[in-house]
């Protein structure tokens, strides 16, 4: 459909700073972009969609998911320990049985739950390229995004160097000559890479931990060629104090100031986790816009801490919200992850941490900030009608004052719809054409055949 009409919602976050952060009324699409919004009267050819009892939202964007692990949930071995022991017992162990039947209903699997809680935008990082594949990851990942209509940032991983933390009983983390990971990245952008406003499908440089997955040589050379060819870099940074002790003991500085030595800060660079900051890595980060994926709930599993997330946003800098992999967080969901954000800060920093409109910015305006989107994040006249919309249906939502907090207050909002450049991907609670039986059933398969 290119004429669009949502009505009747009780509300609207736009997405934007302050007082513009709230209004009401209708919301007209045309040829998948915003074109008003405000007491709208419905015109001829305009499919309308019902939103009473609805809060609106801009499309959510989460910045750092594993996609392959979304059949790595609950694993017994990893499920009380923390990142290091996580690590060796989960993704480290089961990396090499991950084949490509694997891999797409994992990312089915991951990217229908990010569709179903409001997820409009993914960055999927992609840590696995192996010689012994016979098959392109990222071709896999792509096409399930394609098939359900989600725009795709693929973070395309991989190192150098292994890292040591295996027992003996899972398959070496595989690496690459950086040669050979510089060209596939190129090869990749120069397939799937869409610069374009309405375009789904980006790439970015994403070495798994510069500190450990690389050569301290080859940092210069990789942020020189991602700049080179107009990619955006990510990586994971001090997750934990392990981050900062290791980078200290071999590098000594701390991981963030360490990095800016190697020009690995600026705005088209973001990090996932960066838990462990001091005060003067916070400045350095807001200084030079450098990006946060915070991924509060994965953080709380494994016991990692509770990222400054609230004090880089309160000296400008750029916050965003993500589900990391399901292995770690087995609701890996935007929705449960604004709810968790909201309480764990003011949980551990007092009630004054963080509000629920802040947390909506950083799950909306804040990932487009940090992905390079800016078409999407917002609400407002022109940009991309990525709009999700929330059915406050459930008792946990009744008697709420304040109905646009609900999803991030309450929790569990159900989907309505769900709209990536105009296209409907959630049709009243359901993604059109998935089988959801069927998909479980296949995702029961390959954990059988994973554990066998």
């Amino acid at each position: 459909m290119t004429a669009l009409l949502i009505e009747n919602a009780e509300g609207i976050f736009t997405g934007l700073g302050g007082a513009a952060m709230r209004t009401r009324g209708a919301i007209r699409i045309r040829d998948g972009l915003i074109a008003a919004i405000g007491a709208l009267d419905a015109e001829p050819g305009e499919r309308r969609l019902d939103a009473r009892g609805c809060v609106i939202y801009p499309g959510l964007i989460s910045t750092h998911h594993h996609l392959f692990q979304s059949v790595l949930k609950g694993v017994q071995a990893g499920i009380d320990l923390p990142l290091s022991g996580w690590l060796r017992s989960v993704p480290y162990a089961y990396w090499s049985r991950i084949d490509e039947e694997a891999l797409a209903v994992a990312a089915r699997i991951g990217l229908a739950e990010m569709l179903l809680s409001g997820t409009t935008t993914v960055a999927d990082h992609h840590y696995l390229f192996s010689d012994s594949y016979r098959f392109d990851p990222a071709a896999v990942i792509f096409e399930v995004a394609r098939s359900l209509g989600v725009r795709l940032v693929l973070c395309r991983g991989g190192g150098t160097v292994t890292r040591h933390v295996s027992d003996g009983s899972g398959a070496p983390t595989p690496v690459e000559p950086l040669d050979r990971m510089l060209a596939s990245v190129e090869a990749c952008a120069a397939r799937f890479h869409d610069a374009s406003p309405g375009g789904l499908t980006q790439v970015a440089m994403a070495p798994t931990t510069p500190t450990w997955s690389l050569d301290p040589g080859e940092l210069r050379e990789v942020i020189g060629a991602a700049r080179r060819m107009r990619l955006r870099v990510h990586s994971h940074l001090s997750e934990t104090a392990d981050y900062v002790t290791f980078c200290q003991s071999v590098h000594g500085k701390r991981p963030v100031h360490w990095l800016a030595d190697h020009d690995w800060l600026g705005p088209d660079v973001w990090f996932a986790h960066l838990v462990h900051l001091d005060a003067d890595e916070v400045q350095l980060l807001a200084d030079t816009g450098t990006g946060m994926a915070h991924c509060p709930q994965s953080n709380c599993r494994l016991g990692s801490g509770i990222a400054p997330a609230d004090r880089l946003a309160a000296l400008g800098g750029a916050v965003s919200l993500a589900v990391d992999g399901a292995a770690s967080n087995e609701a890996a969901d935007m929705v449960s992850e604004m709810h968790s954000c909201w309480h764990t800060h003011r949980a551990v920093k007092g009630a004054g941490a963080v509000t629920a409109d802040e947390v909506v910015r950083w799950a909306t305006a804040g990932g487009a900030r940090v992905l390079g989107l800016p078409q999407v994040g917002t609400l407002a006249v022109g940009q991309q009608a990525d709009i999700a919309v929330f059915d406050l249906d459930q008792p946990r939502h009744f008697g709420m004052h304040d109905a646009l907090v609900a999803p991030v207050t309450c929790g569990g909002a159900r989907v309505r719809y769900l709209l990536v450049g105009g296209r409907i991907v959630v049709d009243d609670g359901a993604i059109p054409g998935l089988d959801l039986a069927h998909l479980r059933s296949a995702a029961a398969g390959v954990v059988r055949r994973l554990a066998a």
